[in-house]
């Protein structure tokens, strides 16, 4: 490679301060050779590589794939802060000209807002939050962000409401705007972000309800239907009864399709009838 032995011995010695696992072996037929490293190295990514990266990390985040850790929007916001400008201008570029389909028709979220929501809990510092609430009411809050939460049909925002002097948690869908103050905030006992999400959620009377049995012990039930979506009781070993609220029947109908496992509808008949004309229809227009 036309260097000196000392110019090779400098640069394995950088690698390692790097965190590269490399190997020696002396003697005539000895050398150097990659070995798993203590910790992540710097990864070296050329233009279309870090692209493909943002836009996979930006994919996990919207989906939900990692359900309601937030290393996908952390990773995500790293890497857009580290990108030339010259990648960070042809990423958002993209960003523009892709679309991410809701489940359940739920209202969709970009991805610059959610990274404004992961800035605001990462930096540590009071946040200025212009909220639409549920009624349509523009409203204008000091918080103190905390964490996201994803609940596989929805991202809601948790931070203390400065005002009000309580943890509450927003949905990020309904979040028309951020700014980051200078004032530094410190969290006092917050709370699990995931458990008062599910209260919240909880909390909310709807307009249907559906319960249906799945069979699958309930370990497994929380992984198909969360607990931030219906209320779980297991029934016998090997099976798990689910109450889900929804805003009407045909919401409720596309959300169980949508399991991915079989159940049994154990009420409302208006649900049940709803997914039986559904089936009725698929058959039919597929015999």
């Amino acid at each position: 490679m036309s260097v000196t032995e000392r110019t090779v011995r400098r640069d394995i010695a950088r690698l390692r301060d790097l965190g590269y696992g490399i190997e020696s072996a002396p003697g005539p037929w000895g050398g150097y050779r990659l070995s798993p490293g203590t910790r992540l190295p710097p990864l070296v990514l050329d233009d279309e590589e870090a692209l493909a990266v943002a836009v996979g990390l930006r994919s996990a985040a919207l989906s939900g794939a990692l359900g309601a850790d937030q290393a996908a929007l952390s990773a995500l916001l790293k890497l857009r802060q580290a990108l030339p400008r010259r990648l960070a201008g042809r990423l958002g570029e993209l960003d523009a000209t892709l679309a991410h389909t809701p489940r359940s028709e739920e209202p969709q979220i970009s991805p610059d807002r959610l990274l404004e929501l992961a800035t605001a809990c990462r930096g540590g510092t009071r946040t200025e939050l212009s909220y639409r609430d549920h009624a349509g009411r523009s409203t204008i809050r000091y918080v103190d962000p905390y964490r996201l939460v994803h609940t596989g049909l929805r991202w809601y925002f948790v931070a203390r409401d400065v005002g009000r002097g309580q943890w509450r948690t927003f949905r990020a869908d309904r979040v028309t705007g951020t700014r980051i103050t200078a004032e530094p905030v410190d969290l006092v006992d917050p709370p699990d972000a995931a458990s008062l999400v599910s209260r919240g959620i909880a909390s909310v009377v709807y307009p249907v309800y559906a319960t249906v049995r799945l069979p699958l012990p309930l370990d497994r039930a929380l992984a198909v239907v969360p607990s931030t979506i219906g209320a779980h009781a297991p029934d016998g070993p090997g099976a798990t009864v689910v109450e889900i609220g929804g805003n009407d029947v045909e919401q409720l109908v596309d959300y169980l399709l949508g399991l991915g496992t079989p159940f049994r509808v154990l009420s409302t008949d208006a649900v049940r009838e709803a997914l039986l004309r559904r089936a009725r229809g698929l058959i039919e227009a597929n015999q």
